[in-house]
This record gives structure tokens, C-alpha cells and sequence, in this order.
């Protein structure tokens, strides 16, 4: 799992900023940052919202399917309809057991024993269904076909695209240790670039809207 910058308005900080002052006469003021923090401090989201932010995620399919759950951002997701059939990448699950009060948790098994058997036990059924998917294409079936048989560990790459505002909020709800751990990997991944590209907005937010729980994450 990874999320990398593919594109990020250039000086996207000075530039939510200028657009910010727009009803005032001091919209060439090269310091913007005391502004930011006060728009940060005040809620005033608007702001966040005049710089876009296209990320490139690779995952697995049932992780996918969380991601676009959110629908203020923009998608383009790699189909597997026009895929290379030999070329079929897997982001293997590892087992864990269910948590012993909060049915939306879950642990690492104890023993290594278990944990291998466990492991074991799901990657069977996978590479059956690799199997069977290779020999539908090898016998003619067409791929949008063939790949209803694929698992859901098969792996993904999306273009995401959306506004700063959206990616804070993004990241503030699916680092939350509520999180499947995999979605959580992937957010704090989204979060470590935007820390990259936008320290002072990153920073700000982390200062106002972060619980110690989110920020325990990361």
C-alpha cells in the first residue's frame, strides 16, 4: 500500500491565501501564514477549499471500495477490464483476530503458529481464484468477464483527486484507530505527503482539529 503526490496547486498555501484576502487591500502581502492560522483556528473552510490535491494510491480492491465511499473527491481507478492478464498484483491479507469488546477492531494473533495457519487459510482460496481467472483468459473468456472471479486482495491504483479541505477531513476521519488498520496505513501515508506540501496548514490542523487519537496514529 502507497500513496504518492502526483500534482498540488504551486504555492498552494500563499495561493488559498491570496484568494482569501479577495475583499481586502492587501492581497499581495507576502505573509500569509498568521492568515492561515486564523482561518484554521476559525473554521473558515472556504479557504482550504480554492487548492486541489491529486494523490496516487495503490491498494487493495476491498480498500478501494472504503475510498470511495468519500464523495467530494474526484476518481480514476485502473480497471482491470483493460489489464494485462499476466500481470495481476496481490496485497496479500494478514489475519487478525477480532477484537474482544469493539466488533470494528482487531489484533494480531498472539502465538506465530496461528498467525501462520490463519494466513495460510486465506491465501488458499486466493490463489485458486488466480488460477481460475488465468485459464478463463487463457480459454477465450473476455476479461471483464474472467475478473468477477478475482479476490478482493487484488491490488488497485487510483488517481484521487480533491480540495485541501478535503483531504484534511479525509485524513482526520480514516486515520481514527476506528479505521480498518489497511485504510488506516494509506491515510497516514495521504497525511505524511500533505505534511510535505503544506506544513503550515498541516500543522494548524494537527493544533485544532486533531485528537490525541488521530495524532497517535501517525
Amino acid at each position: 500500500m502507497a500513496a504518492t503526490l502526483k500534482y498540488i496547486q504551486p504555492d498552494a498555501e500563499e495561493f488559498m491565501i491570496h484568494l482569501a484576502r479577495i475583499s481586502s487591500d492587501n492581497e499581495d502581502n507576502p505573509d500569509y501564514v498568521k492568515l492561515l492560522n486564523y482561518c484554521m483556528r476559525k473554521e473558515h473552510w472556504s479557504v482550504f477549499q480554492m487548492a486541489d490535491v491529486v494523490m496516487e494510491i495503490y491498494t487493495s480492491r476491498a480498500i478501494a471500495a472504503q475510498i470511495l465511499r468519500h464523495r467530494s473527491f474526484h476518481f480514476q481507478e485502473f480497471s482491470q477490464r483493460y489489464a494485462n492478464p499476466n500481470k495481476i498484483e496481490l496485497d496479500l491479507p494478514v489475519m487478525r483476530r477480532k477484537g474482544s469488546t469493539n466488533r470494528q477492531s482487531s489484533l494480531m494473533f498472539e502465538d506465530q503458529e496461528t498467525q501462520f495457519q490463519m494466513d495460510n487459510k486465506a491465501l488458499a482460496p486466493v490463489l485458486v481464484a488466480i488460477r481460475a481467472y488465468d485459464d478463463l483468459v487463457k480459454s477465450g473468456v473476455a476479461l471483464e468477464s474472467a475478473r468477477m472471479v478475482l479476490p478482493l486482495c487484488v491490488g488497485t491504483r487510483m488517481y484521487m483527486k480533491g480540495t485541501v479541505r478535503d483531504w484534511l477531513h479525509y485524513c482526520r476521519v480514516r486515520m481514527d484507530s476506528h479505521t480498518q488498520q489497511e485504510h488506516r496505513e494509506i491515510a497516514t501515508d495521504c497525511w505524511n505527503v500533505l505534511c510535505k506540501v503544506l506544513p503550515n496548514t498541516t500543522q494548524a490542523f494537527e493544533k485544532y482539529h486533531l485528537t490525541d487519537k488521530e495524532q497517535g496514529v501517525q
